[in-house]
C-alpha cells in the first residue's frame, strides 16, 4: 500500500517543476543523447587507410638488417639501435644507421649518418643527417648531408653539398657520383681541391 502513495508523491513533484525547469532537462538529455550518438559513430567509422599506412608495423630495437641480391650475395648490413618497418609503405627508418655496403668485390664500404631510409621496393637506401662514407683500404672519406645509395649498381650520390678528403688532400663540389665497384668518383659543381706538394717534390724544387 507504501508504492502507490510513493508514485503518486513522485508525480506531484514533476508536476509541480516550473517550465523552465523542464526545458533545462530537456537539454541535458538531448545533450547526452547527441554524446552518445557521436561517440558510437566514432566506434563504428572506419579506420582512416592513409593514417594507416603511417603506422609501423614493427619496431627492433639494436639489431641489424641483412640484404641480399637475387644471387644470395650479402650486399648491404644496416645496425641501428633502432628500426621501424611500415609494410604498407615497404619503407623501413633507422636510427642513427651503421651501415655496410659491399662492392662485387666484397670490399666493405662504411657509412654512418644520423637517420636512413630504405625503400624495400626498390632497395635504396638514402642517409641523412652527418653522412659519412668511407672507403676501403684507400684512407679517403666522404662527408655530407644527404647521401643515396642503389644497391643494384653499387652506385652512391649526393646532390647536396660534399666534402672529399684523403688528408691531407681535400676537395669540395655541389654534387658527387661514385662507383663502389671500380672506385670512380666524379664532382661537379663549383669544384674547389687543395693538394699540397709532395715532400720529395719540395726537395728537388729549387
Amino acid at each position: 500500500m507504501q508504492t502507490p502513495s510513493v508514485t503518486r508523491a513522485h508525480q506531484s513533484w514533476l508536476a509541480r517543476l516550473p517550465r523552465r525547469a523542464w526545458l533545462g532537462l530537456l537539454v541535458v538529455a538531448l545533450g547526452v543523447l547527441l554524446a552518445w550518438l557521436d561517440l558510437r559513430d566514432t566506434r563504428q567509422a572506419p579506420p582512416d587507410p592513409a593514417a594507416r599506412a603511417e603506422e609501423p608495423g614493427h619496431v627492433i630495437e639494436n639489431a641489424e638488417l641483412k640484404l641480399y641480391d637475387d644471387a644470395g650475395n650479402l650486399t648491404q648490413r644496416l645496425a641501428s639501435p633502432h628500426i621501424t618497418h611500415t609494410p604498407q609503405q615497404a619503407i623501413t627508418r633507422f636510427d642513427m644507421p651503421h651501415a655496410t655496403l659491399i662492392d662485387s668485390e666484397q670490399r666493405e664500404w662504411r657509412a654512418t649518418a644520423n637517420s636512413g631510409t630504405l625503400s624495400g621496393q626498390q632497395q635504396r637506401l638514402t642517409l641523412d643527417g652527418d653522412t659519412r662514407l668511407t672507403a676501403p683500404n684507400q684512407g679517403w672519406q666522404l662527408d655530407t648531408r644527404t647521401l643515396h645509395y642503389d644497391s643494384a649498381a653499387r652506385h652512391a650520390w649526393s646532390d647536396t653539398p660534399v666534402l672529399l678528403q684523403q688528408p691531407p688532400q681535400r676537395m669540395r663540389a655541389q654534387t658527387l657520383d661514385a662507383w663502389l665497384d671500380t672506385s670512380k668518383v666524379r664532382l661537379k659543381g663549383q669544384v674547389r681541391g687543395f693538394h699540397p706538394p709532395s715532400a720529395a717534390s719540395s726537395e728537388e724544387s729549387p
